[in-house]
Order: structure tokens, then sequence, then C-alpha cells
């Protein structure tokens, strides 16, 4: 892991700090920047999610689409963990403590946005940390690429129904309007150009290109990601100011949603016989969230200065040390989840098949 992904959490309480005294110091230039707005997309935070994440999407590449059959257990989890479990147990995790046990501890005005804020931070699985957590637990790299390759197709089409359905159910309005906008916006748009830029680089000069323009962009996409953050915290300073227990209220749910889905992921592939090294970045892909995309969409939605932007954050907050801790339990667990019975019929037989061809 870069220094930036292994101290993630500390850059992002970092930036808490600093929007929160920027904002009470500046009110009248985030309200400005807050004002810069198309169609309720807001212009500078457009700008700052691309340089976000254009170089993720760099690294995926679709033709690994055609190994997906190879792992048809593992993918067959994962999608299942991805879009029918994740986005529909987080809004029940969301209105279960946010809608009611914490009721009493939250401003009653911005409970909906927050349970928003998880639904958008749930229906977008991982795309780029999603290598650095199979890469901690040796996961499968062919699994893993085609796995996260499949995942952006899927959320081209997926996203905005799952969204707006989990919304509606929330009884919150949905501007369908500006969800389709946001979809087309950072997701359909960022993912054709950046698989243009990256056929192009490819052409160019191979892999040895479009590895120096990952190390050079790098950057940018991390200076993005962090004026992001303090734009949003400026915003949020005042909500924080007067009730700072709601970052650790909103993580909660997070944290339980994480463990759940990695959990189920995990016991699913050993009941299916699937080898290890496909079972920990199933795991992973199947309790991490993609959120860049949740933090654009819920801006886009709802505003900086909403609930559900808050939300998203949170998500960044806790997602280094809680997936960190996931990628040990599986790695600690691998001999428990070899001894599986099934896991070693399925490992038996292929041995078979390998030798008879």
């Amino acid at each position: 892991m870069s220094l930036f992904e292994r101290y993630l959490s500390l850059w992002v309480a970092l930036c808490i700090a600093v929007g929160i005294g920027l904002g009470q110091l500046f009110p009248s230039v985030f309200h400005t920047i807050g004002g810069l707005e198309v169609a309720s997309v807001n212009l500078p935070v457009a700008v700052l999610i691309w340089l976000m994440i254009i170089p993720m999407l760099l690294k995926i590449d679709f033709a690994a689409l055609g190994r997906v059959r190879e792992h048809w257990r593992g993918v067959g989890v994962t999608l299942f963990i991805n879009w029918a479990v994740k986005p529909f147990s987080m809004a029940l995790l969301g209105w279960v403590f946010l809608g009611w046990l914490f009721r009493p501890y939250l401003p009653a005005e911005q409970i909906p946005s927050y349970i928003a804020g998880l639904i958008l931070l749930a229906a977008a699985p991982c795309t780029a940390m999603v290598f650095v957590w199979s890469n901690l637990s040796n996961g499968e790299p062919h699994f893993t690429l085609s796995q996260v390759a499949l995942n952006d197709v899927i959320m081209v089409a997926a996203y905005a129904p799952i969204v707006g359905l989990l919304l509606g159910i929330s009884a919150i309005t949905v501007p369908w309007d500006t969800l389709l906008l946001s979809v087309v916006l950072y997701i359909v748009l960022p993912v054709i150009f950046a698989q243009i830029l990256r056929r192009r680089m490819l052409a160019k000069g191979g892999d040895a290109a479009l590895k120096h323009l990952l190390d050079k962009i790098g950057p940018a996409s991390l200076i993005a990601l962090l004026a992001t953050l303090v734009l949003l915290f400026g915003f949020q300073g005042e909500q924080i100011i007067a009730q700072p227990m709601i970052i650790a209220l909103i993580a909660v749910p997070i944290l339980i949603q994480v463990y759940f889905n990695s959990g189920l992921a995990y016991l699913l592939n050993r009941a299916t016989g699937e080898a290890h090294c496909v079972a920990a970045p199933s795991a992973l892909i199947g309790a991490s969230n993609f959120f860049e995309l949740a933090v654009a969409a819920a801006i886009s939605l709802f505003g900086f200065s909403s609930g559900a932007a808050l939300a998203t954050v949170v998500g960044v907050l806790v997602e280094v040390p809680v997936m960190l801790s996931v990628v040990k339990i599986v790695n600690a667990s691998k001999g428990w989840y070899e001894r599986g019975d099934k896991v070693q019929r399925v490992a038996i037989a292929a041995k078979t098949a390998r030798k008879g061809a």
C-alpha cells in the first residue's frame, strides 16, 4: 500500500479539522463554491470527482470479462452480495440504527438524508482499493480484475434503479433527473473516457506507458480527494460542532454492514467449494464501497451541506482500518477455510482434471 492508502483515515481526520476550521473562518467562500452549479451539478466538485475516478478506471481492463467463467462460483457469490444483499441490508441497518435506535441523538430533519447517504454508499461496489485488499490477502489477481470489470459494467445500468428504489422505499423524494445525470456524469462518461485513454496509452507504449501516466496523474487524484473532503466538511462544520457524536453514530451501521457482507460472502464461497484465493477477494469486494462515486452522487442529489454527503464521507473515514481488519480475518482463517469438505472435494476434482488433460 502507498503511504496515502495506508494512512487514509488519518488524512480524512485532518481534512475534517481543516474543513471545519476553514468553513468557520471563510463561510462566504464555501457558499460561493456551493453555488457554482449547472443542472444541480456542482462544477468544481465535478472536476475534482473526475480527477479522483479516472486514474482508478484506467486500471480496469474490460477484456478481463472473458475470464469471468474461470471462477464462476466466486463471481456468482460476489454479484449476489453486491447487488442483491448489500444495498438492501444497508437500507435496513440505516433505518434500524439511525431511524430508530439513534434517533434521539441526531437532528431529526437530517435522518432521512443520512440514510440516503448510506444507500448511495452501499450501492456502489469498490473499484480501486479492492486491488490493494486482494493483494494483501493473496487473492487470485485474474478473478479480482474480472470481478471489478464486471461490477463496473453492471453499475452503469443498475446503480440508478437500485438507488431510486431504495430511496423511494425510504420515503425520500428521488430527483430522477439529477440521479440519472449523476450516473452519466460520474459512471458512464468516465468509463468511456478512461477506456479510450487506456487503449491509446497501451497502443502508444504498452504497459510501461500506462504505468507512467498513472504515476503522473496519481498525485492529482489524491489531492482531488482531499480537496473534496475539505469542501464537504467546510459545509458540515456547524452540524459536527453542534453534535460531534454524529460521525460515530453514522459509522455504526457501516461497520456492521462491512463485517456482515464480507462474512456472508466468505461463508458462501466456502459452501460452494471455491478456493481461498478467490473467496478472500470475493469477501473484500462484497464488503467495500466505491466511496468516490458515492460522495459525488450525494453532493449532486442532496448538496454539500446534506446529511447524505456527510454519511458517504464517514464511509471514507472507516474504509481503511475496517477493510484491513477483514484482510487479517480472512488470512488468519485460511486453514479453517481449506478444511471445508466441499473445498477439498472441488480442489481434488480440479487437480484430477488437470492431470487428465
